[in-house]
């Protein structure tokens, strides 16, 4: 017999366990920005300082224990990487308690959850809601992008990052959402500076020193192509007015890996369809679309553990409980054989497909510098997720997402723009966040050559016809003071070179010729490692007068210059 009482002290404590989980959702999203926030570096390179580098918090936590990221390496390059293991302890978790990851942890998630509250839905109550919330077919689009990401992965290509939600929040926070919001920060400040009130600049001046060391720096980031980024988040975000949790319920392949797990899980939902109402409560509420309501088989693979339907039940028709009768479960994916094969079938074929008009031994553009400690292409493709946290971290803004530089497979992938920013000499630390060892993690000993042949990512060339001591009998010698290699791989040249100058004549200015002095600068490929320092400071704009270029990257074999003694035999 049910004791009186029992059921309303189970009621409070669904309603506390609810009031938990956002809590938790507001925990974890904190701490997602807080990693993200610390992935910044805000140090000096000082030469005196003999102290390694290091950022001191594990910045890629939640990459680290990403399941579908783990799989995707994994099966692209046939090993496990040790870090990656954290992300069995989140498979248990599923194990125990279904995909609690999507409804109490995923910061992504939460964003949109966030944002499916406060924007103004056209699903927003009554019927449409419910309707909203009922099962639909389109839910079984992230099954099909995970069999692509798989098969992709299977064949030799991590593209699957493109589509894990954590990698998205980092990329589009990071390189997008966290600049905008300096940018904006630090107009609307330098606007009340401008106020003439004392009060009101001291404040101004002290929230932009508190922001530069504790949220975004001292200068502001711009990464390239980081527009398409940024729409794309906003599109998904925008998404949710019209398909609540849109991304989670229809996209996300980390919570369709997840779902397949939870069909094994100990932890799940009776229903006592005798006694429902049909008052459709549980559905309104529901988050997962996992067909809570009475008279339909629920949806275990696509419950996110909210636990909102039995919180909204007025007659205690569903409980979670460990080990429940599965009679009205459903626990398997709803697919379509066909599509599913053609999809994990069009995964196996992108990677040959996209590599078809083009080689992995040497790079696909001469602008498509990795950053140092990057492994050969074709490695590299088969680990980078595309997480941007290498860009996030680099001091100097120097890593940017690339485009098509490296092919279509290479989509945001790490390139180096030196024009934006150089490679700083001492640094390694895009190789300390990489979760996945697409940046291996080398020392600054390591890095500097001490011990061994420095690392280069490219080599510099000079364009005579823009330097202004070649073309144009002017001195300049930035590129070779800027060269931090030693000895420098840049050497001038001192020569004589005739110019013209206007003198007095009888008959106004005239043109004359006079002798100057110029130091001609010069390239050391055996010296150059391709930082970029150079053509970062070369004074000429637009298109610098010094460029780098990917050749001679210690990591490939083949994509190198060709430096051989020739014999001539001569005729007479």
């Amino acid at each position: 017999m049910k004791r009186p009482g029992s059921g309303i002290a189970a009621r409070k404590a669904v309603r506390l366990l609810k009031w938990a989980r956002r809590g938790s959702q507001v925990f974890f999203f904190a701490l997602f920005l807080f990693f993200l926030v610390q992935t910044g570096f805000r140090g000096s390179f000082a030469a005196s300082s003999d102290a390694p580098v290091r950022l001191a918090w594990p910045v890629e936590a939640f990459l680290l224990a990403d399941p579908f990221v783990s799989s995707i390496t994994m099966l692209s390059t046939r090993t496990v990487y040790r870090g990656l293991l954290w992300s069995v302890g989140l498979i248990a978790i599923t194990l125990l308690f279904g995909r609690v990851f999507c409804g109490w942890i995923c910061p992504f998630g939460a964003l949109h959850h966030f944002f499916g509250w406060i924007l103004p839905s056209r699903r927003g109550r009554g019927a449409a809601r419910v309707y909203a919330n009922k099962t639909r077919t389109w839910q079984r689009a992230k099954y099909y992008i995970l069999g692509f990401s798989l098969l992709a992965a299977v064949a030799g290509s991590a593209i699957g990052g493109l589509f894990d939600p954590i990698c998205i929040a980092v990329r589009s926070i990071g390189l997008g959402v966290l600049p905008g919001m300096q940018y904006i920060t630090h107009r609307a400040l330098g606007a009340v500076e401008n106020v003439p009130a004392r009060t009101m600049q001291s404040a101004a001046d002290h929230t932009q020193d508190a922001l530069a060391q504790a949220v975004w720096g001292s200068h502001q980031f711009y990464f390239h192509q980081v527009w398409l980024i940024v729409f794309l988040l906003v599109a998904v975000v925008f998404a949710n007015r019209y398909i609540p949790r849109f991304w989670c319920r229809v996209l996300c392949p980390l919570g369709a890996l997840l779902g397949v797990f939870s069909r094994f899980s100990l932890f799940g939902m009776e229903k006592n369809h005798a006694k429902c109402t049909d008052c459709n409560l549980c559905l309104s509420h529901c988050q997962g679309a996992d067909s809570p309501q009475g008279g339909v088989k629920w949806r275990q693979d696509e419950c996110h553990m909210c636990l909102n339907c039995e919180n909204a039940c007025p007659e205690d028709v569903i409980k979670f409980r460990f080990l429940p009768n599965r009679k009205s479960t459903i626990t398997k994916p709803d697919l379509q054989r066909r599509t599913l094969l053609a999809t994990t079938a069009a995964g196996a074929a992108f990677v040959p497909a996209a590599r078809i008009a083009d080689s992995l031994d040497v790079n696909y553009h001469s602008r498509a510098i990795r950053p140092p400690g990057a492994v050969d292409e074709r490695a590299f493709l088969e680990r980078c997720i595309r997480c941007a946290e290498c860009m996030k971290v680099c001091p100097n803004n120097a890593l940017h997402p690339a485009m098509f530089e490296s092919g279509i497979e290479g989509l945001w992938t790490p390139i180096l723009i030196p024009r934006i920013g150089y490679c700083e000499h001492s640094c390694v630390l895009c190789g300390q966040v990489c979760p996945t060892g697409a940046i291996a993690k080398i020392t600054e000993k390591e890095k500097l050559g001490q011990g061994a042949a420095p690392v280069k990512i490219g080599t510099a060339f000079y364009d005579h016809g823009r330097c202004l001591p070649w073309a144009m009998q002017t001195p300049c010698i930035v590129c070779e003071e800027f060269c931090p290699t030693s000895p420098k791989a840049i050497w001038v040249e001192e020569v004589e070179a005739p110019v013209r100058e206007k003198v007095p004549g009888p008959n106004g200015e005239q043109p004359a010729m006079k002798t100057v002095k110029l130091q001609r600068p010069h390239v050391d490929p055996s010296l150059c490692i391709g930082c970029g320092a150079c053509e970062k400071v070369c004074p000429v704009q637009d298109q610098p007068a010094v460029y780098v270029t990917s050749v001679g990257e210690s990591r490939s074999k083949s994509n190198v210059i060709l430096l051989e003694n020739t014999n001539y035999n001569e005729k007479g």
